[in-house]
């Protein structure tokens, strides 16, 4: 039906339920210190390693840093690892999720230094892993998260295996209920794939990623009036009946790239179908895409989110033609900026940052009512900034008049939150490097698909960010 989508449509939603944090505990979580400044700027320039002695890390050295913190965080569990996508005040305890380590792989591309393609390269094993000793599927799909490390849960019941299992399988989060599969995170993990067969030459990287493309095409395929391809499955193996725009989009990178490095022409025809679908959201008359659909039929028209006007520019490139105006859209309809003075900000006095949020739901948020069950109220105008670099690095790709300067802004913004956002925070127990890892909100945001973000250091918006100053484009196939 039209209007207020499901939450299930969003693949972040899956992520929604598992963020264990209580209204009491969160102030001290999100309240950042008042570091000395000493942002690099929005360039990206990459500074001298602290270690030589040579001079102050630069904001993206120090996002790297917490990339590797967060990647070697449970050193007695074996070298073969995924990166926890949270620090441990989010409450998700050792959660790797598939999407942010596919992001973690294309950062370390960006990165372009031996040190980043060695990690690069063992996180691409270890998803490689995850697809061929999952414990109850051998059909190439990956689940929506695993476990990095050991821990114990809420209800004192023990974790105590890291990424792989005694008995050698993947281990499964199972404690949130982590264990559907989504095209959006198999899309993701297999561009993330293809890109290191691309750099490396390593044919198991590219049969992974085929592997991947396969299971969308057997599990995703829909023949319904707005076609493309669907949701992915639950926990049960039950297939979800949405079908995703950021999901579309996502398979027009990962199919047209399968096309090129396989040279099977099947793929051009399955990038064609990602794409008329993604064609269809399209609203001509505001400049923007919809989210995409719940039944195949009806286009739901509400909310309208960041990362379907971003990624399909990113995607689609110079084939977007008139579409390249959904960037507008997002800089001027999801533009927000946070400070203290705002209703239920977490941002100390005298800080003040921009971007954008979530979606259209996110800027009309009940702000009298907590975001879930012992979740803390939303800030209307808190800044996501996975989003925000999402939107930079989508106007440095388009490069017009004002773009840049625009993205700049984004990413000094990005920078001041990595410098004083998140103090204190852990990962697996232990200390990060100091100002490290840029958190995924400047204040509790609701997305308005069911769940919410927080000002914790994260492995995705981390890495969005650092593809952003290296003007590196994940989707382009």
């Amino acid at each position: 039906m039209t209007g207020r989508q499901g939450p299930a449509l969003s693949r972040r939603s899956l992520i929604g339920a598992g963020l264990g944090i209580s209204a009491a505990g969160f102030a001290a979580a999100g309240s950042g210190q008042a570091l000395a400044a000493g942002s690099d700027g929005a360039a990206g320039r990459d500074g001298a390693v602290g270690s030589q002695g040579a001079g102050p890390l630069s904001a993206p050295d120090r996002g790297r840093a917490f990339l590797a913190a967060a990647m070697d965080a449970y050193p007695d569990h074996g070298s073969l690892r995924l990166t926890q996508s949270y620090t441990d005040q989010a409450g998700l305890f050792s959660t790797a999720f598939t999407y942010d380590n596919a992001l973690a792989v294309l950062a370390h591309l960006a990165a372009r230094r031996p040190e980043s393609l060695a990690r690069a390269t063992a996180l691409g094993d270890a998803l490689l892993y995850a697809q061929t000793h999952d414990p109850a599927y051998d059909d190439g799909r990956l689940r929506q998260a695993y476990n990095a490390g050991p821990y114990t849960f809420y209800d004192g019941s023990p974790q105590p295996d890291g990424f792989v299992r005694a008995d050698g399988t993947a281990n499964v989060g199972t404690q949130f209920g982590f264990t559907g599969t989504a095209v959006g995170d198999m899309a993701w993990a297999g561009i993330a794939l293809s890109a290191l067969a691309r750099r490396t030459g390593a044919r198991r990287f590219l049969s992974g990623a085929v592997r991947i493309g396969e299971w969308i095409e057997r599990t995703g395929r829909t023949d319904e009036p707005l076609g493309g391809y669907k949701f992915g499955v639950d926990g049960a193996n039950q297939k979800l009946p949405f079908t995703s725009t950021e999901h579309n989009t996502d398979l027009v990178c990962l199919f047209g790239r399968l096309a090129r490095l396989t040279g099977d022409r099947v793929w051009l025809e399955r990038r064609g179908r990602a794409e008329a679908f993604v064609k269809r959201m399209w609203e001509p008359a505001g400049g923007y895409f919809y989210t995409g659909t719940n039944d195949g039929v009806t286009v739901n028209k509400s909310p309208i989110p960041e990362d379907t006007q971003t990624w399909t520019h990113l995607a689609l490139g110079s084939r977007t033609g008139g579409y390249a105006r959904s960037l507008d859209w997002a800089a001027a309809e999801l533009a927000v900026r946070d400070h203290a003075g705002r209703t239920n900000s977490t941002v100390p006095a005298g800080q003040s940052y921009e971007g954008v949020t979530f979606s259209s739901a996110s800027l009309v948020a009940n702000e009298d009512a907590p975001i879930a069950q012992d979740q803390p109220r939303p800030d209307r105008n808190g800044v996501w900034f996975e989003g925000t670099a999402h939107l930079a690095l989508a106007l440095r790709d388009r490069g017009k008049r004002g773009d840049e300067a625009r993205a700049r802004r984004m990413l000094a913004s990005t920078e001041q939150a990595q410098e004083l956002l998140g103090a204190g925070q852990t990962v697996g127990g232990k200390a990060l490097p100091e100002r490290a890892g840029v958190v995924s909100a400047s204040s509790p945001l609701d997305t308005g698909f069911g769940f919410g973000y927080y000002p914790y250091r994260h492995t995705g918006a981390t890495a969005w960010y650092l593809m952003a100053a290296a003007r590196y484009n994940p989707l382009r196939a």
